[in-house]
């Protein structure tokens, strides 16, 4: 089994897990060991999942404004858990890979291999849903059939990104490419770093 194929495994099991219950509240059951990558991309799917039905909830036209406050703060919470995940999975990359010895014509990817493996996530949402759509009996069949048109794009889309990660992982291990990650350094939610925050803390 390729990573890919472990991913999209693992990512389809989790969005159907989530979907047996369709609750934002709900507490997983994580059928692998904890520090395992399989534990880590189990949770990532799961993060994704919920923050999904968060969006759709906080677009309520109707929602009370300080549910709709609490609800972006637990979003931003939500950013931060996938951001700190989709690190500690490039960690396993950088473990996995540290004895790979990059060629002298090696060259650097645009993206981390987590950063491509959390739009894998994405898209097994994306791709749930809209299969979803597709089986509505209660629309019209020219509803039906921009969604299937959408949907046929979204699985050449899956197939094309995994694809592209077995690639880039494959050039990690053969030394064609090597792997440099920066880690997030996102400043709205550090209190030392967004002015806001840092204005409130000197007031006191």
């Amino acid at each position: 089994m390729t990573f890919s194929e472990l991913c999209n495994k693992i990512f389809w099991d989790c969005t159907t897990h989530y979907h047996t219950m369709d609750n934002v509240d709900a507490t997983p059951t994580i059928p692998y060991k904890q520090g395992t990558i399989e534990f880590s991309l189990f949770t990532k799917n799961w993060i994704d999942a919920v923050q999904w039905h968060l969006e759709d909830i906080i677009r309520d036209p109707n929602i009370n404004p300080v549910d709709a406050l609490a609800l972006k703060r637990r979003i931003d919470a939500s950013n931060q858990d996938r951001t700190d995940l989709v690190e500690m999975i490039d960690s396993y990359f950088l473990e996995k890979y540290k004895d790979a010895k990059p060629l002298a014509v090696a060259t650097i990817n645009t993206e981390s291999p987590a950063w491509a493996v959390d739009r894998l996530s994405i898209l097994a949402l994306k791709i749930y849903h809209m299969q979803q759509e597709v089986i509505r009996t209660d629309v019209s069949k020219d509803h039906l059939d921009k969604c299937q048109t959408k949907l046929n794009i979204l699985l050449d889309q899956k197939k094309d990104l995994s694809s592209a990660i077995d690639q880039l992982l494959n050039d990690f291990e053969t030394g064609k490419k090597y792997m440099k990650v920066y880690k997030q350094m996102k400043m709205y939610n550090d209190p030392a770093l967004n002015p806001v925050l840092y204005a409130q803390q000197n007031k006191k």
